[in-house]
């Protein structure tokens, strides 16, 4: 926990710029915050936690070389104290789950509003954790009833590949009616309108990565 008589630093750690940019110009405005690093990657994350051992990071969750969940689990395991918040674009990310998962104390969304950005900070700060009851409810929501199985998560893999229904039976080695089955399922758990649209979800809320 940091001494209240000396500014919060804070690490932000975004692929995009404008988002630390838009971060930093808000933190800026607060005599008891600091931002002591910004990092643009998980790698990069790692390092400058390492040297500037900030109270509180923000970690954005998708992001090249090594994503938040990443970043996260390597810097708990080396400073179990550190008080991360994962950063979101999305309502009810899988992957922000699983960063919360590996240790995030917290959940902001991109389009936070500003007391709630620096409320967080500040609660973190602290040795609280941060959750918004509805963001808690949609994670909740996110398991419970839209929670995809591993089949059905390699199903909409395949999918969003391009393979057929035909091509995606012969690399699961299942039937093609199995494949047309975990579809309905999976976009009735996501209240996807078709395929397309299931593919687009999966990939908003991190069930699946973007097509290589």
């Amino acid at each position: 926990m940091p001494d209240h008589q000396s500014p919060i630093t804070v690490l932000i750690v975004d692929d995009h710029p404008l988002i630390r940019e838009g971060i930093a110009a808000v933190v800026g405005g607060y005599d008891d915050i600091t931002v002591v690093g910004e990092a643009s990657n998980g790698l990069e994350a790692i390092r400058l936690y390492r040297t500037t051992q900030p109270d509180v990071t923000l970690m954005d969750v998708q992001m090249p070389e090594l994503n938040g969940i990443g970043a996260i689990s390597s810097i708990i395991s080396e400073f179990p104290q550190a008080c991360i918040a994962v950063l979101t674009t999305y309502r009810g990310d899988v992957r922000a789950l699983q960063a919360i998962k590996a240790g995030a104390r917290g959940y902001l969304l991109k389009s936070t509003l500003r007391h709630e950005l620096i409320e967080t900070i500040r609660a973190l700060a602290s040795g609280k954790h941060r959750f918004p009851p509805e963001i808690a409810a949609e994670l909740a929501a996110s398991i419970n009833q839209n929670g995809l199985s591993n089949r059905e998560t390699q199903v909409l893999r395949h999918v969003a590949d391009g393979l057929s229904n035909k091509e995606t039976a012969f690399a699961l080695a299942i039937g093609e009616d199995t494949v047309k089955g975990h579809l309905r399922t999976i976009m009735d758990k996501l209240g996807a309108h078709n395929r397309t649209h299931a593919v687009t979800i999966g990939i908003q809320r991190g069930i699946i990565d973007l097509p290589q």
